[in-house]
Order: structure tokens, then C-alpha cells, then sequence
């Protein structure tokens, strides 16, 4: 009877999580598992699955030898190195000043917060309109200050990708304020008061009590944001789509246009897939490093 009875728990417990694993193989491991038989073959998926040809390394050998990868990949560590650290940065500033005693608190952390949960599309397009060069109120106040020179912004290979950081940045700051507000009132008031009392400045106080408690919380926002920024796609595509001259080429954008505008999804799957290797290898070392941020642990 207790075996029948086990059985039966058993059974339905796997019938609640019987939806929940099939829309995992369906929409993630199913994929993922046939994108890495894609890079040993060339697929015309207009064929359905007679269009697969095995051809062995040769996208690897095209991989390696391509020019327009190790720029991207250049790109996405520029874009991570610079926007996240100016986002935990400013958020963390942000955060320090909210967490005081400061009128209309809730209505500014909302505003900060907003255009994180704000569609990135919706941002993306509002923020070309920003940089337009002839006609766009960023340079139309740096004309105005007497500035009457100012950069081309999205049409200038130099400041392209620049100017998404900052978009980016920008849209960062909400989430590593809130975090960094949560790791804020999670210190005790009494070892402020006790450093004080030691004659701890204010400096001292932020570098010794506040940066080192806030490890933790630095460490879970560094993981997340770089972890974001490398498959940045979206706001590249639709403010530059990769332009000008390539300045703005990421890997996610690249991934898109060899699947869905040049047709090569096997060669696209191996990028991906490339991509996945960086990211899974970026997280190993912040895993490996944990202890430094999390010394409590």
C-alpha cells in the first residue's frame, strides 16, 4: 500500500511539472541541441530537414578565419567593460543620495527606474531621434552652449557605438540603483555610528563600510549587466543596425542578419554558439572569483 501510495505522489508530481518540462525541450533544449548539429552542416531550412548537408568543420574553418566575427566580439567586450561599470557606478551614486533623506524620494527612484522596464525598441527609437546630427536636441543644445562643432553621433563611425553606451548606461542606472538602494538598507546604522565615533570620515565610511558590505549586491549586478551586454541586439539594430562601416557590429546583430537576411543558418548557429562560449566562460571566472565580492560567504 505505502509503495502504491508513493507511486501515486510521485506520478502526480510529475504531472504539475509535465507542461513546465515540455515547454523547456520544446523552446530551449530542442533548439539548443539542434543548433549544435547545425554548425557540422549546411542547412537550407527552405527545405525543412532534407535541406541539411553534412560538411564537418568547414563553418568552424569559416569561423576562425572571419574577420567580421573578432570585430563584433571586439565591440561587445568594448560595450561591457565601458557600460557596466558606468552603470553600477552612477546607480550606486544614485542610490547613496536616494537612500538619504530626500524630497519626493519615490516619485525620482521611479522615474530612474522606468526606462529599465521600458521597451528597449520604444527607448532605442527615441534616443536615434535624440542623436540625429542635423536635427536632434542633443546637438541643437551643444550649438546653442556655442559648441558649433558637435559629434555625428549615430552617423559617425567614431561615436556610433559610444553613443549606444550611453543609451545603454542610461537604461542600466534603474536596475543597479535599486539593487544597490536594497543593499543600502540592508547595513546597520550602529557601524556608521560606531565609525564616527572613531573619527571616520564621510570618504572613509563610503570606501570601508559601504563599498565592502555592498560586495554582495556588486557582485550579483556585475554577473547580470555583463551577462545583458554581451548579447546587446536590439538597440544596435535599430539605431545603427550595424553601421556606420561596421562600427556598431555586435555578435547578436551578426547572428541575425547571417540567419534571417543571408540565409545562413548553420553558419549562424555556429556564431551563436561561439557567443554562448564567451558568456558561459565570462561567468565561469566571475563564479570562480565570487569569494573576493562575497567574503562573508
Amino acid at each position: 500500500m505505502r509503495l502504491k501510495e508513493k507511486t501515486r505522489e510521485n506520478l502526480a508530481g510529475y504531472l504539475f511539472i509535465l507542461p513546465n518540462l515540455l515547454g523547456f525541450s520544446m523552446f530551449i533544449l530542442f533548439p539548443l541541441l539542434f543548433s549544435l548539429v547545425l554548425i557540422f552542416t549546411n542547412w537550407d531550412y527552405l527545405q525543412g530537414l532534407k535541406g541539411l548537408v553534412f560538411i564537418g568543420l568547414d563553418n568552424v574553418k569559416r569561423l576562425i578565419h572571419d574577420e567580421t566575427v573578432f570585430l563584433s566580439l571586439k565591440h561587445n567586450v568594448i560595450f561591457s567593460v565601458i557600460s557596466v561599470p558606468a552603470a553600477m557606478g552612477i546607480g550606486l551614486l544614485l542610490a547613496s543620495l536616494l537612500n538619504k533623506h530626500v524630497y519626493l524620494k519615490e516619485s525620482i527612484r521611479t522615474l530612474i527606474f522606468l526606462p529599465y522596464m521600458s521597451s528597449l525598441v520604444a527607448i532605442a527609437v527615441v534616443w536615434r531621434v535624440m542623436y540625429n546630427s542635423s536635427e536632434g536636441p542633443i546637438n541643437a543644445v551643444l550649438r546653442a552652449i556655442g559648441i558649433s562643432n558637435p559629434p555625428g553621433w549615430l552617423a559617425s563611425p567614431s561615436w556610433a557605438l559610444i553613443s549606444i553606451i550611453i543609451m545603454t548606461v542610461w537604461t542600466y542606472i534603474g536596475y543597479a540603483m535599486i539593487l544597490y538602494m536594497a543593499g543600502l538598507q540592508g547595513i546597520s546604522k550602529e557601524i556608521y555610528e560606531a565609525a564616527s565615533i572613531d573619527g571616520a570620515s564621510a570618504t572613509k565610511q563610503f570606501t570601508s563600510i559601504t563599498l565592502q558590505m555592498l560586495k554582495p549586491t556588486s557582485f550579483l549586478i556585475a554577473v547580470t549587466l555583463i551577462n545583458a551586454s554581451l548579447q546587446v541586439f536590439p538597440s544596435v539594430q535599430v539605431m545603427t543596425n550595424g553601421g556606420p562601416l561596421q562600427s556598431t557590429t555586435v555578435l547578436g546583430l551578426y547572428i541575425y542578419s547571417q540567419a534571417f537576411e543571408l540565409n545562413q543558418m548553420s553558419y549562424s548557429a555556429t556564431v551563436s554558439w561561439l557567443l554562448f562560449l564567451v558568456i558561459f566562460l565570462v561567468t565561469i571566472v566571475q563564479w570562480r572569483t565570487q569569494k573576493k565580492w562575497q567574503d562573508q560567504y
